[in-house]
Parts: C-alpha cells; structure tokens; sequence
C-alpha cells in the first residue's frame, strides 16, 4: 500500500469495501447467529455478552442500547468489583485477563440459566479469559456465538493451556475480516494504522439483530426492543419490559 493510502479516505475506502464484503459473504452464519438469538429470546432466555479490551465496545453495542434487545446482560472483567466485591486495585493488573479462574468468576456472578446464549467477542479469540468462559459456559451447556477475526486466530499460537481458541469452540462463528494485529492500512517502512475490527463487528451485530427481529417477527412475537430514554414515554416504557427479566439483566453505568 502506498502512503498515498495512509489517510482518511484510504481508510473509508478499504473499510468500505471490508464491510461491502461481508455484508455479502457472512449472510448464511448472520442468520445462524440470529437463530441462535431468537431461539434464546423466544425461551425466555438472555443473551450474555463479553469481550475484554475494545471488545467491550461490541458489547455495549449488543446489551442494553436504544433499538437492541432488551434480555441482553453485559459482562466484564470489572463485575469481579462491581458484584463480586474485588477490591478496585485487582482490576489495575495488566495480566488479569489472563489468570485461570476469572472465567469462571465472572460466569458465576451472572447466575445464567441454562437457556441463556453467550455472544463472546475477541479479535484473537486466543485470550485466556476469552477460551475459558467460552468453555465454562459451553460445559453448562449453553449455545455459543463468537465474534472473532479468523485470520488473525489463526495466525497466532492458542495461549489457553487446553490449545484451543474461541472459534473452535463456538457453535456459530461471526468473522469480522480484520486482519491479523486489526489495523488496516499498512505503513510505509512497516508497521499498520487504524484498526477495522470495531467497523465491520458493530455491523455483524446489528445484522444479526435485525434477522432476529425478524424471526421473531415471521413468527408472530413482537421482539423485546429498547427506546432511547431521550425519546417521550421512552424511559418508562424500558422499565416495563425489563421488568421481564428483574434480577437477570445489570445495566452498570458506562
């Protein structure tokens, strides 16, 4: 790539194409995914959402936003403070995500039920955390839906010591086509700028909601949809349909 490329509209343009790409060619595991989430919805269950780092914002972007799905729940690494009583200090260790048994912590302060899908989201999807709540929750028997890049997982050694990654273990897998290290556009002299794999993951997930809702729709159930707050009537009318799910869905504030 030429610097010429290295700019504004270098990047729309090769992220464009990325998404135009996608759009096209993750059609059949959109409506996998999506089956997975209406089944999950329609069972009166919840769609756990987690991812570390800037994955979180993928999170955000699934549970608990204006026009998502309202049985949506938001995990993280900092609930082990925010519901487990941590002392703050704990979530200041670079490596945390990487200790055995945080997983497992984190699951446990959810209380899932067994009809609950987990929505998991990592570039790599070889991050420790990552493997293991996918395999505690997949041991518990609930469906898994990754979001990942396969290029990048591929390219990198699995780190969890049972050898796998995220997307061997997930039951429907949603490639983000980010490339390995997630940044786009190479550099003259080495090194890459401007990662894509925010871009092309907030699209999968609202593709995969908007199948949902309709799938729910086709078969005659209106989805649990959430109003902005900022909108009249918006706020109250979200207070009646979590009160579905009391005690199931957390929206910590961001």
């Amino acid at each position: 790539m030429s610097v010429e490329s290295v700019n504004a509209s270098g990047f729309a343009r090769e992220g464009l194409d990325v998404l135009n790409r996608i759009t096209e060619s993750a059609r059949g595991k959109v409506r996998r995914a999506a089956e997975l989430m209406a089944h999950c919805v329609n069972t009166g269950g919840v769609i756990h959402a987690f991812g570390t780092g800037h994955s979180q914002a993928l999170v955000l972007e699934l549970a608990g936003r204006a026009g998502g799905l309202v049985p949506t729940n938001r995990l993280s690494i900092a609930d082990l403070v925010l519901y487990g009583g941590a002392d703050p200090s704990v979530l200041d260790d670079p490596l945390l995500e990487r200790e055995p048994g945080v997983a497992e912590q984190i699951y446990g302060l959810a209380s899932p039920r067994p009809e609950d899908l987990f929505v998991i989201i990592s570039n790599s999807g070889v991050n420790n955390v990552i493997v293991e709540m996918a395999l505690h929750a997949k041991d518990r028997g609930h469906r898994i839906l990754a979001i990942t890049s396969l290029s990048h997982t591929h390219a990198v050694p699995a780190s969890h010591p049972s050898g796998r990654r995220l997307a061997d273990i997930a039951d429907v897998v949603l490639d983000n086509a980010a490339p390995r290290g997630d940044a786009l556009l190479d550099m003259p002299g080495g090194g890459s700028v401007c990662a894509l794999s925010t871009l092309t993951g907030v699209m999968l997930v609202q593709m995969a909601v908007a199948e949902t809702a309709s799938l729910m729709i086709t078969a005659g159930v209106r989805p649990p949809v959430y109003v902005s707050a900022n909108v009249p009537g918006g706020f109250e009318g979200n207070l009646h349909l979590e009160e579905r799910y009391k005690g199931r869905i957390r929206r910590p504030a961001s």
